[in-house]
């Protein structure tokens, strides 16, 4: 009788094998595409529109002109640092002439003064501009006094009684003056930022 070891041994280790495979850990279940939830995708974000108009004007007011347009410099030069339509022109035989944006319906409330040939000044009398310090139209002047910390010299308005004239010089930043225009109610009712002595032209280039 042919010996059983042979045999015994082969079912031992083939009983082994089992055990470890037994023993090992089921491999992760492979996903598909398919079977996988898909995450929800971002909202895409809103579209720019480069038409429409900006949320409110951003002042380029300074003591040193307004944007690129440099107090002093030719009308030329003030022209081309627009960059824009400007309406207006020099009446013949004078020298002092406004210039305004061709979106502006009423010149009082925004526009340059050029005199001899220079860009000499610019007036606002709208609230939608803001002068160089903070001031605007529509402050009263308590509120206008305490803003430039009190620094703010005032004088009797020309034309209205009871109202005044509130300056403040640009110190070493340019050779130039501030001046706000207050009604009898105390309320600022126009600016204007200039060289003298045009700035100081109580009625423009009347």
């Amino acid at each position: 009788m042919k010996s059983m070891l042979p045999i015994v041994m082969v079912v031992t280790l083939l009983s082994a094998c089992q055990r470890e495979e037994a023993a090992a850990p089921p491999a992760e279940p492979q996903t598909t595409a398919t079977s996988t939830p898909m995450a929800e995708a971002p909202a895409p974000a809103p579209a720019v529109d480069d038409t429409a108009a900006p949320a409110g004007p951003v002042s380029q007011a300074s003591f040193l002109g307004y944007g690129d347009m440099k107090l002093g410099s030719t009308v030329d030069e003030a022209r081309a640092a627009w960059g824009g339509e400007l309406n207006g022109a020099p009446m013949e035989g004078t020298t002092c002439h406004y210039l305004w944006p061709k979106w502006i319906s009423r010149p009082a409330d925004f526009a340059f003064m050029m005199e001899e040939g220079k860009f000499v000044r610019y007036d606002v009398g709208t609230d939608k501009e803001t002068a160089p310090g903070g001031g605007k139209v529509g402050m009263s002047v308590d509120e206008v006094q305490k803003l430039y910390g009190g620094a703010l010299k005032a004088s009797p308005h020309k034309y209205t009684q009871g109202g005044q004239y509130l300056s403040i010089d640009a110190g070493d930043v340019a050779p130039t003056k501030l001046i706000f225009e207050a009604d009898a109610g105390g309320k600022v009712t126009s600016w204007r930022v200039g060289l003298a002595p045009q700035v100081e032209y109580v009625e423009g280039c009347s």
